[in-house]
């Protein structure tokens, strides 16, 4: 049996931030990346723009379920894979490790997922519940090219404790390979550990002011020496791809960052709405969100995990035979409940992530889930879908003189396209291109079932830009 040298704490309700102190936001200079390998460099306070990008298939070097967003970028590294560790813990932020990995894979990178709990099962602090590759104990003898630490409370406290990932990460310092962390972790994980000695560092504004004064920088990405820093959720996505760049080169960052849909230049618009309604609902609003193998990491967690922040009844519910779904980068989440046990309840809103080619194909599939995609429209509730997903509602009959977008592989396959926004809105429907662009769908939906004030606040907790009014 394994022997643990982590801190085993009783787990207590995860703390979510909502609330941080607004910084003031910048535009970003003309080259989103080209981080100077051996100096400090830091990118100013913003929120990566999104564009829609041609998409450029290519060969993944982690085995997924096929998928039209789950391509990997070709490197000339590819013959000496990079390793990068992602530990994770009780009340880890889902956002920030699932996109940390997702990202991190697609550019072709060997992540490791390590649990530093005793199971390997992890409920996260938005109440996902994530399944590690292994325990940390099976990684003190692993060389990584990268150590790489999501935040969240009480997940930082979680890592901080854990004896076996603190040497770890102090070895990775002392050895000058890359190490990290985003939100919470650079401030209650790196900093007891002293590794932030000299180090210009940024974290969750929230917690800026534990961070020793004259090496704090107010930036969403900072960039120093080994270590990278970020502020939050929000910015996982320029994280993520500062490390990439790091590890693979700023070709494979920016042809990452097109598949993502994130381009420094995007002039696209956040959202369009026609045929306008009103989503307010007198009691908590109540949200499906069916999954399947091959189902979108980036987007189920991202879209359940703010619409928990704002108090919305999210159940996550699985079309398979097993609650266990195997995400498109290989990412293991655990959903609620199956489908056929979530289908006697009604709800205002049902949203289907993109799925790929298989995990669409089983969402299209799913008896009882057409059922009540045909019974929610004809109820007159409301209805969503991003990536590839609204050709299942297309498919069903459900899109008839409906404007609504979609990825670029399937966007033609819609009747009534709208090409251009990040969100679009028609009605009791909202649709998005998928990736990246869920953040703001999910704010959308936030906005439309209790105003633009709680999606504002959703938003300054994630650290993303949002729109005063």
């Amino acid at each position: 049996m394994e022997s643990l040298s982590c801190l085993v704490l009783k787990p207590s309700p995860p703390t979510r931030l909502f609330f941080p102190p607004r910084i003031p936001q910048m535009a970003l200079p003309g080259s989103t990346f080209g981080f100077p390998p051996s100096m400090d460099y830091q990118l100013p306070i913003t929120t990566a723009k999104l564009a829609l990008k041609p998409i450029r298939a290519s060969t993944s070097t982690v085995p997924t379920t096929p998928s039209t967003t789950s391509t990997v970028a070709s490197s000339p590294t590819a013959a000496s894979t990079k390793k990068a560790l992602v530990p994770i813990g009780f009340g880890t932020e889902e956002m920030e490790a699932v996109i940390l990995v997702d990202v991190l894979r697609r550019a072709g990178a060997e992540v490791t997922v390590a649990s530093v709990e005793p199971q390997l099962e992890v409920h996260a602090s938005g109440g996902t519940k994530l399944v590690a590759d292994t325990r940390i104990s099976t990684c003190s003898d692993r060389v990584f090219d990268l150590v790489a630490l999501p935040g969240g409370m009480p997940g930082s406290a979680q890592l901080r404790d854990c004896e076996i990932l603190k040497k770890i990460t102090s070895k990775q310092a002392e050895e000058k390979r890359l190490y990290g962390g985003i939100s919470t972790a650079p401030a209650v994980t790196l900093l007891p550990w002293g590794l932030l000695k000299r180090k210009r560092t940024t974290c969750h504004p929230a917690f800026f002011d534990r961070l020793p004064t004259f090496w704090a920088v107010k930036s969403n990405i900072q960039v120093s020496g080994e270590l990278t820093t970020s502020q939050g959720p929000g910015t996982s996505f320029l994280f993520a791809l500062a490390l990439v760049e790091q590890l693979f080169g700023e070709s494979v960052a920016r042809e990452i960052g097109e598949l993502l849909f994130m381009h420094s230049a995007d002039d696209k618009p956040r959202k369009e709405e026609f045929n306008k309604v009103d989503w307010a609902v007198s009691h908590t609003p109540r949200v499906l969100v069916p999954v399947a193998n091959g189902s979108e990491e980036i987007e189920i967690v991202t879209i359940v995990d703010i619409l928990r922040r704002a108090k919305v009844d999210v159940v996550v519910a699985s079309v398979e035979k097993s609650v266990k779904i195997l995400a498109s980068q290989g990412v293991k989440i655990i959903a609620d409940k199956l489908i056929g046990d979530a289908a006697g309840s009604i709800y205002d809103l049902i949203i289907l992530p993109q799925g790929g080619v298989a995990g669409t194909g089983q969402l299209q599939k799913s008896r009882i889930l057409k059922k009540l995609l045909k019974e929610q429209d004809a109820a007159g509730r409301m209805l969503g879908a991003v990536c590839s997903s609204p050709t299942v509602l297309h498919k069903h009959g459900l899109l008839k003189e409906k404007k609504a977008t979609a990825h670029p592989s399937a966007i033609t396959e819609l009747s009534n396209p709208v090409d251009g926004p990040k969100v679009v809105i028609d009605g009791k429907l909202i649709t998005s291109m998928g990736l990246a662009t869920v953040s703001d769908f999910a704010l959308a939906i936030v906005s439309k079932f209790f105003g633009h004030a709680r999606a504002r606040s959703v938003a300054e907790g994630l650290v993303f830009e949002y729109p005063r009014s």
